[in-house]
């Protein structure tokens, strides 16, 4: 009876320490292997739209993505020159920009849910017209898969490499702006990044996309406060 009760008892002892690893790999170890955005490669980015594929999946839900098509107003604004900066504040979920000390452009935002958005002071590295975006963990269902993104700023430091593919750019997917909604990287309303695009550093001029250079470099950004938990 004696040695029922110990098979007994480790048969328990086993499954419950299996279950405790499952669970534990769940939360801990498998969202490991799913990072919150894939890496870019900043060299083989297009910023072309990518006309055969234009579906999408965000957090299990089937999402379409559009072509903006041909844009010019944006273009005629920001014509003083006065220093360029943008401030994104995580506190309050805003994104101002300035040129010298007049604000220009104050927009809500959704920053970083699932994945912290970066904070410190950064630059633009290169702006691309459309990209595609794609991480999260399915097992979460955090994950997103997002074809032909639009005017994406992507922005780095010396921490954080442009690789790791952190950007402000538009949203066709959600529309809670003014709320943390993404994977790290700073949502906007589409026509407001659009304004921002054209507005910020390196000059678009006739340009769909474009790197940032010695002799035209990014528009500075700085990143603060800390994003709501909800």
């Amino acid at each position: 009876m004696r040695e029922d009760k110990l098979s007994l008892l480790k048969v328990v002892w086993t499954f419950g320490f299996i279950g405790f690893l499952t669970v534990f790999s769940y939360f801990r170890i498998l969202p490991g292997l799913f990072p919150s955005q894939r890496p870019v490669d900043p060299d083989i980015i297009t910023g072309e739209f990518d006309v055969k594929n234009t579906v999408g999946e965000y957090l299990g839900n089937r999402v379409i993505s559009y072509n903006t098509g041909a844009t010019t107003r944006a273009r005629v604004l920001g014509s003083n020159d006065s220093p360029k900066r943008i401030e994104v504040d995580l506190t309050n979920q805003k994104l101002y920009a300035y040129e010298g000390t007049t604000r220009v452009y104050d927009f809500l935002i959704s920053s970083g849910k699932w994945y912290p958005t970066p904070t410190g002071t950064f630059h633009i590295w290169g702006k691309f017209k459309y990209t595609k975006m794609s991480g999260g963990n399915p097992l979460t269902r955090t994950y997103y898969y997002l074809p032909n993104v639009p005017f994406v700023m992507f922005f780095s430091n010396d921490q954080v490499a442009a690789s790791r593919g952190f950007s402000l750019h538009g949203t066709y997917w959600h529309s809670n702006f003014g709320h943390p909604m993404s994977h790290g990287c700073v949502n906007m309303k589409t026509d407001e990044a659009e304004m921002l695009y054209y507005w910020s550093q390196p000059s678009m001029g006739d340009k769909k996309s474009i790197r940032a250079s010695e002799d035209d470099p990014g528009t500075e950004i700085i990143i603060y406060g800390e994003a709501p938990e909800e």
